[in-house]
């Protein structure tokens, strides 16, 4: 895979030229309140060092899942404000997607100015499945920068979707990947090419189903595949284990015992859970086994001795010694309730120790990366946080992600 990078570009020089950039700026709020920066944060370096070249900037990037159409609850007018916070210079929203505002505004730009576009998908040619109607749609992106313009790709979180700001516009300007693609790029190689063993995987989540294609791709792979959060109760049901109230895909039992009957010797479930007896942060709980969960309780965490077991599997790998390689994707319990998540900041302790003696770990971005923000568990004592867990994952299963093919060229 040859793929230009950044620095390629700015070697090439991009004073005075037009560069539009693909960020990934879906950032969670609360009313107009962003209640986690992190995507905003991971995307400055690329904007800063295009805008410091003297570029002229025009970022796209979504917020939100709008119906094609623009709505104030989506618009992208409090991410302008924290990135230009971030990035220490003014930065423009224009008051549309590619409409008379923003060509205004774009033609208007001087060298180290940024632009940012409202909301993308307030645009339905973004997500269009018609090749035309996005093809559309990326042309008049280009008008924008101008056809001596290029393209920076550095929204990790897309690159899984064949959408018009993240492929299209690609193949109709000189495509680049920004550092943070670059990165998540080369990360994600590494966790598939040759990873250092033993290697170790963690899985959470709510759902069998949106893990299962990773699990059959990684689990012949790996050394110890560990399996925590909603999703573990459908394992335990396949053992043939009542789980109360507990969260169940039924239509996926037949699935995991299929697993468990080929990868049983890696795959690591709860032996115990703590159960309560209604979703809420004041449930009544208990500890139970595995086995044991009482009628109408629900499992929303591992419990204390599944710690220690799942710790040790990361720890000790059978004897070998602290993992080399670790991913983890998904919370092991529902961490935002504090009595109910233990089981993930145990999961993540263990991944820091063998990360501390060595150990190269990747937090799949998604629910898990926001676990590590709420629980406060130190961003930096991990090898890398992923911005996008869907790219991460999608990856992961084998699939080819269509925003860096179109890189390769």
């Amino acid at each position: 895979m040859a793929i230009s990078t950044l620095e390629d570009l700015l070697a090439a020089g991009v004073a005075g030229r037009g560069v539009l950039v693909r960020s990934d700026l879906n950032v969670p709020l609360d009313g107009s309140a962003i209640t986690d920066p992190g995507r905003i944060v991971a995307s400055v370096p690329t904007i800063k060092k295009l805008a410091e070249a003297g570029a002229k900037v025009v970022v796209a990037a979504h917020l939100g899942r709008p119906d094609g159409s623009p709505d104030p609850k989506y618009s992208l007018a409090p991410v302008a404000v924290e990135l230009a916070e971030r990035l220490g210079r003014h930065v423009q929203l224009a008051g549309d997607v590619v409409g008379q505002d923003a060509l205004a505004r774009s033609e208007g730009l001087t060298d180290g100015d940024v632009l940012l576009l409202e909301n993308v998908r307030f645009d339905p040619r973004e997500t269009s499945k018609d090749d035309a109607q996005r093809e559309s749609l990326a042309r008049d992106l280009v008008e924008l920068v101008g056809e001596d313009g290029a393209f920076v790709s550095d929204g990790f979180g897309v690159v899984h979707r064949k959408q018009a700001s993240v492929y299209d516009v690609a193949k109709l300007l000189p495509a680049y990947a920004g550092d943070l693609v670059a990165v998540e790029v080369d990360v994600l190689k590494r966790l598939t090419e040759a990873p250092e063993r033993p290697y170790a995987v963690v899985l959470g989540g709510s759902k069998v189903s949106d893990k299962l294609a990773v699990i059959e791709n990684l689990a012949p792979r790996v050394d110890t595949l560990v399996i925590g959060g909603g999703m573990a109760f459908t394992f335990l049901a396949a053992q043939g284990h009542s789980v109360g109230a507990s969260l169940l895909q039924e239509d996926q039992i037949e699935n995991a015992k299929s697993l468990l009957e080929r990868y049983g010797s890696v795959i690591k479930l709860p032996v115990d859970v703590v159960v309560a007896d209604k979703f809420a942060a004041d449930a009544q709980t208990q500890n139970v086994a595995a086995d044991a969960i009482p009628d109408g309780w629900l499992g929303l965490d591992v419990g204390t001795a599944t710690h220690k077991l799942f710790a040790a599997a990361l720890l000790e790998s059978g004897g070998a010694g602290p993992a080399k390689t670790i991913f983890w994707n998904g919370p092991l319990g529902v961490f935002e309730f504090p009595a109910f998540a233990w089981g993930t900041r145990t999961i993540a302790g263990a991944i820091v120790e063998a990360t501390a003696e060595g150990a190269f770990s990747v937090v799949g971005g998604g629910d898990s990366a926001a676990a590590v923000r709420t629980l406060k568990l130190g961003e930096d004592d991990f090898s890398h946080i992923s911005t996008g867990g869907g790219a991460s994952l999608e990856f992961l299963e084998g699939k080819t992600l269509p925003g860096i093919a179109v890189l390769d060229r």
